[in-house]
């Protein structure tokens, strides 16, 4: 125990609450140099918005496509039958099934991370709703987790897609990255997801929207960047 409070407290060494933001790229590298876990720290960032999600006119929730992905291995559930389930298996999804899937869930055995279903299945999906809702994996069509076409939810899933909802404090948070990436990566990605974050922005939002934005790593301090430049588009 000892070890490791020596190794945070390290990681902690020279940030206090009262810095001032630092730019993307120096935010990186600080997150970087102090991801000092024995295993592939997850880059994190937290977006503080002046949204109040209870009003509906101030929900904010949707989904990104991180141009480096995740780092993450995502299993995909799918509720489809028929020419759609064998669809969802070419596709590459862990999990593929209908009634028999329901029951699984039901029994406590949950084995994805992402759940896709056909408009057809939702009739007996929405019977989930208490077990998938609090873990946020219920589909929903404003998500594109609802759809004919599973083939492409399924890759966008496996592919690098991050969901986003702001919780009741109006924060936004999601992984970025993994502490391995290249810092052009991390910046890539941490850019997108702001961008997504701008273009959905509430209709009802009045006066500055994004407040506040930090990055952290699974073990390692929060630093703050500064909200001018974070919109400017991801290169290729």
């Amino acid at each position: 125990m000892a070890k490791q409070g020596k190794r945070l407290e390290k990681a902690y060494q020279g940030i206090g609450p009262d810095d001032a933001p630092s730019k993307i790229e120096e935010a990186v590298k600080q997150i970087k140099s102090r991801a000092s876990a024995k295993f592939d720290e997850t880059v994190e960032i937290a977006m503080n918005l002046n949204i109040d999600p209870r009003k509906q006119d101030q929900n904010l929730r949707g989904t990104v496509m991180l141009p480096h992905g995740t780092g993450k291995s995502v299993r995909v559930g799918v509720f489809a039958r028929g020419d759609r389930a064998k669809e969802a298996e070419a596709a590459g999804a862990d999990v593929v099934g209908a009634e028999d899937l329901v029951e699984k869930v039901q029994a406590g055995q949950i084995d994805f991370d992402r759940a896709i279903a056909t408009p057809d299945m939702m009739a007996l999906v929405g019977r989930l709703g208490k077990i998938l809702g609090p873990r946020g994996l219920m589909p929903n069509p404003r998500l594109g987790t609802v759809t004919q076409n599973v083939t492409e939810a399924v890759q966008a899933a496996k592919g690098g897609q991050v969901e986003f909802r702001a919780e009741k404090a109006g924060i936004v948070h999601a992984g970025v990255g993994k502490a391995s990436f290249t810092d052009d990566a991390l910046i890539d990605n941490v850019r997108a997801f702001v961008g997504a974050i701008t273009r959905n922005k509430p209709s009802g939002v009045k006066g500055t929207y994004i407040k506040r934005v930090a990055l952290s790593s699974t073990m390692g301090p929060a630093v703050k960047v500064e909200v001018a430049g974070l919109s400017e588009e991801p290169r290729s």
